[in-house]
């Protein structure tokens, strides 16, 4: 595979949409660095793991050499986006804008590198557009156009109002890709509509026109919503390490899939590894641990991340287990596993696997303090948990 297919390899994972992907390999395959750009609107002052989703690709350009456009949006929110919105939203005051936008440049250089990412504000040329070249973008779009977005047709065809200015956003929105001459847009898959209005405006200004690339939309911790701060079902990359772990464990199993592919550096081949181990009968626990403190060492450092994965447990195993316990060491099979009724037999617990069997469909074999209901469930080679038999029987086993 040559370079290109690499980066064109690199740029598609987890990626929902690409116009065009032939376009794409076309400009991936120019000497020159590509000017890619994404825009955020500052609606709010803290950024969180769904707002990475879309950093980490920036990312990615970024390591093959390619020139990030992080567009802050000071003057479109002081429209505010209408965006998969019922109803109109409600501008920011340029004070917040102004406030959130200094929050967002602090936090977004703890994913991208600041020397190789160029900050701009929308501001700076749509300030100097004026009243007649507000009037003269307008006229590049006509309002049967806008209203094939499924939110504005939603919102017409039920009676609800829409201001004129909501109008306006998605060609300010594209706008911002003429003036930025931008090669490569992203945005999350609600923005399609709205990208693809920055590639009809770079033809009409005679400019090549955008690659657009849509990103999936993260769910939150619920596992239905979007990711959002105001919904409560968020994980903000500013959030304490214990904090961020916990809330991570908390994604449901296979939930958890998916931010693996969105949020995750693993190579997709380990990743379904895992998910093959799963469905062999592996504690989806153990594999969720890897993802708190992979994405706990990104923000905080390997060190406070495993701080972070030692609490969690202490905190499942406080006050059912007792000050002392025997340690074992137990080796896996060759497959990296051993199940569960196995190791409580090699382990002393039970005299057979049947008895191991018959313990654990009673409820009274324990992980950590959480009771399991699998006896098919196959523990990882490299994982070190507390084995509760009964009341009374308890043990660390690390196993190798």
């Amino acid at each position: 595979m040559d370079s290109c297919e690499q980066g064109f390899a690199l740029i598609q994972r987890g990626t929902d949409e690409i116009l065009l992907e032939s376009a794409l390999r076309k400009k991936l395959a120019q000497e020159r660095p590509l000017r890619i750009k994404a825009g955020f609107d500052p609606t709010a002052p803290d950024l969180h793991f769904g707002h990475t989703v879309l950093l980490h690709k920036l990312l990615q350009f970024q390591t093959l050499g390619h020139e990030i456009l992080f567009l802050i949006g000071d003057f479109t929110g002081m429209i505010g986006d209408p965006t998969g919105k019922n109803a109109t939203r409600k501008p920011l005051s340029r004070e917040q804008i102004q406030q959130n936008a200094a929050t967002y440049q602090e936090q977004v250089f703890r994913i991208l590198d600041p020397d190789k990412t160029q900050v701009v504000f929308n501001s700076a040329w749509l300030e100097t557009l004026g009243a007649a070249g507000i009037v003269q973008l307008a006229a590049q779009q006509t309002v049967a156009r806008m209203l094939e977005r499924d939110d504005f047709s939603k919102r017409y065809k039920s009676g609800q109002p829409i201001a004129i200015h909501e109008f306006l956003y998605p060609l300010i929105q594209g706008y911002d890709s003429v003036a930025l001459k931008a090669d490569i847009e992203l945005g999350g898959t609600d923005q399609k509509f709205n990208l693809l209005v920055g590639r009809q405006l770079q033809e009409i200004y005679g400019q090549e026109p955008q690659v657009v690339i849509t990103l999936p939309i993260l769910e939150g911790l619920d596992g239905v919503q979007k990711m959002s701060k105001s919904l409560g079902n968020y994980i903000g990359i500013t959030d304490p390490p214990d904090e961020m772990f916990g809330k991570i464990m908390s994604v449901s199993d296979d939930l958890m899939w998916r931010y693996f592919e969105l949020l995750s550096r693993r190579e997709m081949s380990e990743i379904h590894a895992w998910q093959n181990a799963v469905r062999e009968g592996a504690n989806p626990r153990d594999i969720k641990f890897e993802l708190g403190l992979e994405l706990v060492t990104r923000f905080h450092g390997s060190d406070q991340a495993k701080h972070a994965l030692g609490d969690f447990i202490a905190r499942f195993q406080q006050g059912c287990l007792p000050e002392e316990m025997p340690e074992v060491n137990l080796a896996c099979d060759e497959t990296g596993t051993l199940p569960v009724a196995n190791l409580l037999k090699n382990a002393g617990f039970v005299n057979s696997t049947s008895e191991a069997i018959r313990m654990i469909s009673q409820g009274a074999v324990r992980i950590d303090g959480e009771r399991i209901e699998d006896p098919r469930l196959k523990c990882l080679a490299g994982s070190v948990h507390v084995y509760q038999v009964g009341k009374r029987k308890f043990a660390k086993i690390h196993l190798a």
